[in-house]
């Protein structure tokens, strides 16, 4: 596994021109009403200014005014064009205000001495507005003609760069990261010592690439990583590229395959010649089984999208075109799934296969990531990369990270060994889950576990019990753990049979106290049973022989063989069979081991109802020292 220092995420850098982006449609439509809306305004205001504000006073009939102006309640009359406006004498605060029109080209003056009525016993204001008229006559007519014009353009703009942006779709997506880059190097990666030997030879020919091409040699074109998930792979090509110090592109599989078909090979066309333009250049390719699959398996024959990408990086990087300086890092977890074309000499030349830490890289691995963090005095390291067997980089990261938190939480000025323990048991099993359980609940609960921990116990080679809880975690209501106590890269047959046995003691120890047995252990059941199945179809530890029926269907995928139409009903009852055996064994033992320390079991199970918890210590204390194989 591998692990580093956090640096400051570098800038993203290219020495070309990136095209420039439709814009979204959405946006661009609220743009285009924001500036018909400011149009809009801008004429009302003007309008409004021109006129002299809206008009809000009542309208009547002119013959109205003229009888008012008769019987003297009106005090003036103000002319605008054909309106006629009467303010009437005081009657209060504010005055009454009216209005009226009268016939185009017809005088005020002629109305009243038509009506009897002296213009004099009133005041007449004529204000002239002509000039705003006019105004308005020529803004009525330009002002249409202006919108239009705007609307049409950002109509021909918008269609101009979505149009730019289709021939976008076949530039790279690669992220470049240049020489000015925060750099990381192999001493900021742990854990992969075998790996980085490996790799120094890509970096010494990046960095003195005649030493090699004087003695006719030919470095690999490609560098395939596999592992699981976690173990480091995208930050050892990282470093990789720090040491040898030259532009590193990066982008997942994912990111060639569009819905327009043809995309993803110009992008991949488009990465290698700008990769060849900044040689020497590692490009480096996450998850490359998303487009490396085997290919004739599509439904859609071989002219699928992701055929034609895998097709174009094949020709990249063994085709007639020179692709030299150019070295191609893939990363993937499921090799079984590649093209055999992709990962042939000449392609893909090695293959670094980076697994699990063991306890030395483990401890290298905390130790980077200790840093920057204060622990108290009893932290040690060796014990945490002991509790801490199968852990992959990343969950290390995130044990110590998780820890830190814990610590900020309760308000403490270190880390100490109780944070980094509920960590690494959040890590594995999840957080804590606060709920209300009955009483009956809660003792079968600890009885269940702690029939795990007594059968396992007395087995000889099942590790040590290292914590038992009734708290739940996840999905469970209660959790036993035995974490190895070293590295194991194999597994006997004795070894997996005291396994499903102990997997069956908590069931065992319910039948036995409360003679009846509940759903709570439904997953061991599945853990036991899957062991028991895989010892059968793959691992030959049964009756049957060494005889391996999970064989890999014409899609690359791992199946249940012994459910094909290869393998006849009689083998397929017989597998049954062998199962079932396992499994009655191993319950008849559990059952055996329970009875025989039912005084072990109460203890431990009084315990968990007052403790909740126990850790290894305390469950010897109680069962006594475990006396182990050999």
């Amino acid at each position: 596994m591998a692990t580093l220092k956090r640096p400051q995420l570098p800038k993203l850098s290219t020495n070309r021109k990136l095209p420039k982006l439709p814009q979204n449609r959405f946006v661009s439509i609220l743009k285009g009403f924001a500036i018909y809306l400011m149009i809009g305004l801008i004429a009302l205001i003007f309008f409004v200014n021109l006129t002299g504000g809206l008009s809000t006073s009542q309208e009547v009939p002119l013959s109205q005014i003229v009888t008012d102006v008769k019987d003297a309640k009106i005090s003036k009359l103000s002319l605008e064009g054909d309106k006629v406006i009467a303010t009437y004498k005081d009657q209060g605060s504010t005055p009454k205000v009216v209005e009226s029109r009268k016939e185009p080209g017809e005088s005020i003056y002629q109305v009243l001495k038509n009506s009897d009525i002296d213009p004099k016993t009133v005041s007449i204001e004529v204000k002239d507005i002509s000039f705003q008229q006019a105004w308005l006559s020529i803004l009525g007519t330009i002002l249409p003609i202006v919108v239009m014009v705007i609307f049409f353009f950002l109509i021909f703009r918008q269609a101009r760069e979505g149009a730019q942006g289709i021939f976008s779709f076949g530039q790279s997506r690669a992220r470049m990261f240049n020489k000015d880059s925060p750099q990381v190097k192999f001493n900021d990666v742990a854990g992969v010592g075998e790996a980085k030997r490996e790799l120094s030879e890509i970096v010494e020919f990046l960095k003195t690439p005649e030493k090699f091409k004087a003695l006719g040699a030919r470095i690999p074109k490609g560098v395939l990583l596999i592992g699981p998930a976690g173990v480091g792979k995208t930050l050892l090509a990282r470093a990789v590229a720090g040491e040898a110090n030259v532009p590193f592109f990066s982008i997942a599989g994912s990111e060639f395959m569009e819905m327009l078909v043809g995309v993803g090979a110009a992008r991949v066309r488009d990465m290698f010649a700008t990769a060849k333009k900044n040689a020497p250049a590692i490009i480096f390719i996450d998850e490359i089984e998303s487009i490396g699959r085997q290919r004739g398996m599509g439904i859609s024959g071989g002219h699928d999208e992701r055929e034609q990408t895998l097709n174009q990086i094949l020709v990249e990087m063994d085709g007639f075109t020179p692709n030299d300086h150019v070295i191609v890092i893939g990363a993937t977890n499921r090799p079984d799934l590649l093209d055999q074309a992709l990962i042939r000499p000449g392609r893909f030349d090695r293959r670094v296969v980076l697994g699990m830490p063991d306890i030395e890289e483990r401890k290298a691995i905390i130790s980077i990531h200790m840093k920057g963090k204060p622990f108290t005095k009893e932290v040690s390291i060796e014990k945490l990369a002991r509790r801490t067997v199968g852990f992959s980089g990343a969950d290390l990261a995130n044990v110590l990270n998780e820890a830190a938190i814990l610590a900020a939480r309760e308000g403490k000025t270190a880390i100490d060994g109780k944070d980094l323990e509920e960590a690494a048991t959040k890590e594995k099993l999840g957080p804590q889950r606060k709920r209300m359980q009955s009483d009956y609940d809660r003792k079968l609960s600890a009885y269940h576990e702690a029939g795990h921990a007594i059968v396992g116990h007395f087995l000889k080679h099942i590790d040590p019990v290292h914590r038992i809880s009734i708290v739940s975690r996840g999905m469970s209501g209660g959790h036993t753990m035995f974490p190895p106590t070293e590295d194991r890269s194999n597994e006997t047959k004795t070894r997996l049979v005291e396994q499903i046995t102990a997997a069956l003691g908590g069931q065992a120890a319910e039948e036995i106290v409360f003679k009846d047995i509940s759903t709570g252990a439904s997953s061991d059941i599945e853990v036991a049973t899957n062991l028991a199945r895989a010892m059968v179809t793959e691992y030959g530890m049964s009756g049957l022989g060494p005889i391996n029926l999970h064989p890999k269907s014409m899609f690359g995928i791992w199946g249940r063989g012994e459910d094909s139409a290869d393998i006849s009903p009689e083998l397929r009852n017989a597998v049954d069979r062998e199962v079932k055996k396992l499994l009655d064994n191993g319950f008849r033992e559990a059952l055996s081991l329970i009875r025989k320390h039912r005084s072990g079991l109460d203890k431990v199970a009084k315990e968990l109802l007052d403790k909740e918890t126990l850790d290894g210590d305390e469950f010897e204390a109680i069962a006594g020292k475990k006396v182990s194989a050999g």
